[in-house]
């Protein structure tokens, strides 16, 4: 899509064709591919994996757990102990297909370009969301399929920077999966599939919450586990095991968490972004600096062309407060909750009943299967569109202003230091003050 083009629901469906975005499980599929092509369910897939910390372990297992005949090969991270504590993890889950030797083990800011020159198959990216633009490039100049995790930028340059890979991907014919899972349950694209046939009638509002608690800190220092010496982090090491809490690695959390959201009201527009946005958001409870620069709360509505629809969205990360997570969709005929799997209309209330396999799962089997078949998976647009749209709740709440789409496209801005390798010491932006400059 071209920075400055007006958003157009037939120009956007058009432009998602051609890059093959995938807005349900039933996904676009493309010719064979041109690089790791396995068509025998006895062919050996090899992993790699970017980014060893919880959800990169996970991803690892769930890969594993939907296609029996893969191996994983090799591990990245910025740091050796994350490496160590992931290799232990998988050794004892996957006793027989665990293969990753010392060799295969990097670390480092630029472990990736190690490992995507490595002998594998398929690369699962869950780093930072800082580092996701150039990892991705990287996947998919080296000619790997790719499980990409969620959001896939903190900026608009990195975003466009996926856009072109996955463009890449598709004209390549390699696969790329993405870590919104939601759009892999099959009770939601049910009940998706359900509202977009009419059955609450026509949308007129959708709400989206998330709203949560803390998660976790890993402190500011490391201690020996056998001399007990205590180690001081650097201002960067400090940030990057901390990276929830900077906008420049993780987004701010409504790009990190409440991106499931916010995707959900992508998916029921039809994937077609919208024209503007405004917000609002602070910190009333995270105050403290060891909170880095994030807000612990956002409210943005998400404004259509030609459209009295609404997106109102609300994410908080806050300990004692009520929670909830649901999407709340009213129509001219009756209204849904989507998690919960609940119709409300003229013909009574419908609840889903559906069993569901793991979503978690579900994604990878679509993503190992598509590379088994010749019939390569591009999540691509959807992915794109999902992250800008929590980027530009995050800069409205951050500004104070109403930004339209067209020209959020255009911005150069990036976050981050100018030299991710020498940059011991950066020292991260103030908090955003709404009504100043950002």
């Amino acid at each position: 899509m071209p920075s400055n083009s007006k958003p157009d629901r037939r120009k956007f469906i058009s432009t998602s064709a051609k890059v093959a975005a995938v807005g349900t499980i039933g996904s676009s599929m493309i010719p064979k591919p041109v690089f790791g092509y396995h068509n025998s369910d006895n062919d050996k897939l090899k992993i790699g994996l970017i980014g060893c910390g919880g959800r990169g372990t996970g991803a690892v297992l769930n890969a594993t757990n939907a296609d029996s005949n893969t191996s994983v090969v090799a591990l990245a991270d910025a740091f050796p102990d994350r490496i160590e504590s992931c290799a232990k993890s998988l050794s004892k889950q996957l006793p027989d297909r665990f293969n990753v030797d010392k060799d295969h083990m990097f670390d480092g800011l630029d472990c990736y370009k190690n490992l995507v020159a490595s002998d594998v198959d398929v690369v699962i990216l869950a780093t930072p969301p800082y580092f996701r633009p150039m990892q991705l490039k990287a996947a998919v100049d080296a000619g790997k399929h790719v499980f990409c995790e969620k959001p896939v930028g903190v900026d608009v340059p990195g975003v466009r920077s996926v856009m072109e890979s996955c463009k890449k991907a598709a004209a390549n014919g390699q696969s790329v999966v993405s870590g919104l899972c939601w759009r892999y349950d099959l009770g939601v694209n049910d009940m998706i599939s359900r509202i977009k046939n009419g059955e609450i009638g026509e949308i007129r509002s959708i709400q989206e919450n998330y709203l949560t608690g803390t998660l976790w800190h890993r402190g500011d220092s490391t201690t020996d586990p056998v001399t007990k010496e205590v180690r001081k982090w650097s201002p960067m090491e400090y940030q990057l095991r901390n990276w929830l809490y900077f906008n420049w690695l993780s987004g701010d959390h409504i790009a990190e968490q409440h991106i499931h959201s916010i995707d959900k009201a992508l998916w029921l527009m039809d994937d077609i972004p919208p024209v503007s946005c405004y917000a609002t958001g602070g910190r009333l409870v995270r105050t403290n600096e060891k909170w880095g620069n994030v807000y612990d709360h956002f409210s943005t509505v998400f404004e259509w062309e030609d459209s009295d629809i609404k997106a109102h969205t609300y994410c908080r990360q806050m300990a004692g407060c009520f929670n909830e997570t649901e999407d709340h969709i009213v129509g001219t005929k009756g209204t849904a909750k989507i998690l919960k799997g609940q119709i409300i209309n003229e013909k009574g209330k419908f609840s889903h009943k559906k069993r569901n396999p793991s979503m978690y799962d579900v994604e990878h089997q679509h993503l190992f299967r598509s590379i088994r078949e010749g019939k390569p998976i591009n999540n691509g647009t959807y992915m794109s569109y999902s992250t800008l749209m929590a980027l530009i709740g995050r800069d409205a709440a951050y500004t104070g202003k109403k930004i339209k789409w067209e020209d959020f496209m255009k911005s150069e801005k990036r976050l981050g230091p100018d030299d991710i390798y020498n940059a011991e010491n950066y020292v991260p932006d103030k908090v955003a003050r709404p009504g100043s400059e950002w």
